[in-house]
Formats: structure tokens, sequence, C-alpha cells
């Protein structure tokens, strides 16, 4: 009996003696590791000063929530102060085509962390009462961001409204002008669409597309009728080209963002000149919507409104006919301005 207690107690001598042994080892070997990784200069000497456009992309992903706690009221003026948040007027402008997929082209540049957006249409440089409000009432409608961001915001109504483009170069004549387009008939038909909609939302009857398109007296197209005249897109660009050299202008393909988003994503980052981070993680395709959804995340993701991707109304072939033989002269002299061709009828 004495004998297996003795032999127990030297077992347990032996694994705490190794123990202790073991310890000192790694102490050793510790030290001798934290003094080879001693600095042999102070960490703020060796570290040049932040370049924005280098900034990890955690980091800006960080940033990105802070912006979205203070979008929802819940960052304070401490917060505002620390990290040096700016409302910065807009270096880019989406301004337009109307139903040309501005809405879709805003939220998937927001994907990229360098982006802030305005969440919704200003309406300053094409509506007269709110232009008279001035550039400071215009600022504060901006979101904000840190200073190496850059702010963009839409309103489609701006490519084609008269005082617009002088008014926008006053602001900023080196500003970036983004068009996003779509082919012109479809773009036509998808603007009476939204209208008809709003009509029968408010119980109200409206003419058919056609009635509306093709003038009933000379069976031409009707010039006059705003869905047409918006499609017309050489006629708006021209106005905008005695502002602004055709450089600062960047055409986007809707149709093509609709089926195949991520190429003119990449195309648009190189317009602004912002390191390449949007990828095709940050896009999946919803089967039922039918559209491309946005991934920020691995937790967030964001679908359009159920309200794009209407369902067209039927049209007569002849109207269509009629009015792709027409916009195609136009079309044709679109392509020659901005340097894009569209496979466009």
């Amino acid at each position: 009996m004495l004998f297996k207690q003795q032999a127990l107690l030297r077992q347990k001598l032996f694994v705490l003696g190794s123990l202790a042994i073991g310890s000192v080892l790694y102490l050793v070997a510790r030290v001798g590791t934290l003094d080879r990784l001693q600095p042999i200069c102070p960490i703020e000497s060796r570290l040049p000063p932040p370049d924005p456009e280098q900034i990890p992309l955690r980091t800006l992903q960080f940033k990105r929530g802070l912006l979205h706690e203070l979008r929802k009221g819940n960052a304070t003026k401490e917060q505002i102060r620390l990290h040096n948040l700016v409302q910065q007027l807009p270096q880019a402008i989406i301004i337009g085509v109307r139903k040309g997929g501005t809405r879709a082209l805003l939220e998937m540049l927001n994907l990229h962390p360098a982006v802030v957006k305005a969440s919704q249409e200003i309406h300053f440089f094409d509506n007269d009462q709110n232009y008279a409000r001035g550039i400071d009432w215009y600022r504060e409608k901006m979101p904000f961001s840190f200073p190496h961001q850059i702010t963009i915001e839409k309103s489609p109504a701006y490519f084609i409204t008269e005082e617009v483009p002088e008014r926008i170069f006053k602001m900023n004549s080196s500003i970036k002008l983004l068009i996003i387009v779509r082919e012109p008939t479809t773009r036509a038909v998808s603007d009476y669409t939204q209208v008809l909609e709003g009509k029968e939302r408010k119980n109200k009857t409206y003419h058919k597309f056609e009635k509306l398109a093709v003038d009933s007296g000379t069976c031409e197209v009707n010039t006059k009728y705003k869905a047409v005249r918006t499609s017309i897109y050489t006629k708006h660009l021209e106005r905008w080209l005695k502002y602004f050299p055709v450089e600062q202008f960047h055409i986007v393909d809707g149709d093509r963002l609709i089926t195949d988003p991520l190429p003119e994503l990449q195309l648009v980052e190189r317009f602004l000149n912002l390191p390449s981070r949007i990828s095709q993680y940050n896009l999946y395709f919803n089967a039922t919507r039918g559209f491309y959804c946005l991934r920020f995340n691995i937790v967030f993701n964001k679908c359009l409104a159920g309200s794009k991707g209407r369902i067209h109304p039927e049209v007569d072939p002849s109207v269509v006919t009629k009015l792709q033989k027409f916009f195609h002269p136009f079309n044709q002299k679109f392509y020659q301005i901005t340097g894009r061709t569209f496979n466009w009828p």
C-alpha cells in the first residue's frame, strides 16, 4: 500500500516538474521574441499619414455603418465632430434619363464604400422655388460623409430642363455627370406606364400610348408628347455641351444594367476615379423579382422597390416600328457625340 502511494507521489511530482520547466522555456522564448519585435523608433514616426483612397475596406465598412446610424438620427454631434463628418456638395450627379434606370444606378453605386448617396431626389436645379433657397439649402439636403468620399445625387428631370446646365455649371464647372439611357422606344413606353399606373391609382382614365405617341391628324410621331421628347437624347445633350465638355459625361447602358450590371458599374468606378470595390458578390439575381438585388455584406441585402420593373402594356407593333424609325437618326448622332454605340433598332 505504501509502495503504491510513493509511486503516485513520484508521478505527480514528475508532471508538475515538466509543466514548470515548459512554462520557463515558453517565457524565455516569448521574451526573446518581444525583444526582437521592439521598434527601433516610435510608431508615429514610421507610419505615413493614411491615404483616403487606400483606407482598408473593413474600415470603410465601419464608417458606412456610422453613416447609417447618422441617417437614422442615432449619431451624436460628438461623433460627427470626432469622425470629421461633413455635408458635401455632390461631386457627381446622375442627371437622367427618367425611366432609364437612375434609381437602380444610384443604389448600385452606393455599394461602393467611398460613395454616399442622397436618398431622395432633391430637385434643386430644376425647381425655381428650391433654387431660390440657395446653395446652402442644397448642401443641407446632402448626407453626412467623410471628406474622402464622393457624394452623388440623382434627379432625372435635370437632363431635360433648360435652365439646369447653366445652374450646375455655376456651382461646379468640373463636376462629373452621369446619364443612363435605354432604347428610346422602350423608355417612352416605360414612361407612359408609370404615368398610367398613377392615373389608375386615382381612378382616372388615360389615353392609350398609341394615341399619345402618334398625331392622329398627321399620322406622324407626336414630338409634343413628353415621353417621346425625352427619348430624343441628342437634343438634350447638345444643350449640356454648351457648358460642359463631353469628357465630363459618362453614358451608362440602362438595358445592360438590368441584365449584366457589374461591367457597367466598373466603367462608372473608373470614370469617377474610384478604386474597384464592387464585385459580383455584391450583386445577386432574384428570380422572383426578375432583377438583380444588392448584397452589402453578409447580413444586409436590398432589392429595389416593387414599383420597379412594371409590366408594360401591349403596344401596336406598327407604332413601335414608327417610333424606332423616328428615333434612328437621333440615335446615330448620339453615338457620334458620346463615342458609345448601342444595339438599338
